[in-house]
């Protein structure tokens, strides 16, 4: 099966228009949103031809698909804290400091507002989720084994927990969520995680005082 318009990633120039391009889509996300996002700007932005972007990419959506795919690529891996609570505070302050960047932050806000009117960019977004779920989850699944969590946590909704909240306030309210709103988010979700909250049988609907 053919890879899909520009998830290609051989080296040298090709590897170098890739990045180029990949920068100037987002710096027009960043600065006018997804209703502003043109190929041919981009190529003149990216000092590329347009015949280059338009083969490669073939729609905006193609091109905000691979720009997700680059981020979720690039960015920094899970760090290990030897405690769960110090693992989740980590992953918290990473989302935090994402989204309280300038730049990131408007991106952010722009692709997730694409999102909920086109589908190619929804399934980019969420696999994007996908691949930052799953890079953290281990740290979960360490907790569980060090005893500090129920068995049969569910990891990836433990990891979803943590940074929901600060999305959700970036999206609301349009202020970039703060070092203590990360906390916050971290403990609270751990406090969750180690009531019970999110293991499978409490996500299936069982009741913890559910008696014989």
């Amino acid at each position: 099966m053919s890879a899909e318009p520009g998830t290609v990633r051989p080296g040298g120039r090709t590897a170098r228009v890739r990045a180029a391009v990949l920068r100037a889509a987002g710096d027009v996300l960043a600065e006018h949103g997804f209703a502003h996002l043109d190929l041919a700007d981009v190529a003149r932005r990216a000092e590329v031809g347009k015949t280059t972007v338009y083969r490669r990419w073939g729609s905006v959506t193609g091109l905000v698909a691979d720009l997700l795919a680059d981020m979720a690529d690039q960015s920094l891996p899970r760090e290990e804290t030897g405690t769960v609570l110090g693992d989740l505070r980590a992953n918290a302050r990473l989302v935090q400091r994402t989204l309280a960047d300038p730049r990131q932050g408007a991106l952010f806000r722009a692709v997730i507002a694409a999102a909920t009117c086109d589908e190619r960019t929804a399934h980019a977004l969420r696999r994007f989720y996908d691949i930052r779920v799953a890079e953290w989850a281990p740290c979960v699944h360490q907790g569980v084994a060090r005893g500090e969590l129920p068995p049969d946590t569910d990891a990836e909704e433990v990891v979803r927990a943590v940074s929901a909240p600060l999305y959700y306030a970036l999206l609301t309210t349009g202020t970039p969520p703060t070092p203590a709103a990360a906390d916050r988010a971290a403990r609270a979700a751990h406090a969750a995680a180690t009531a019970g909250v999110y293991t499978h049988d409490q996500r299936a609907g069982a009741s913890p005082d559910t008696h014989d």
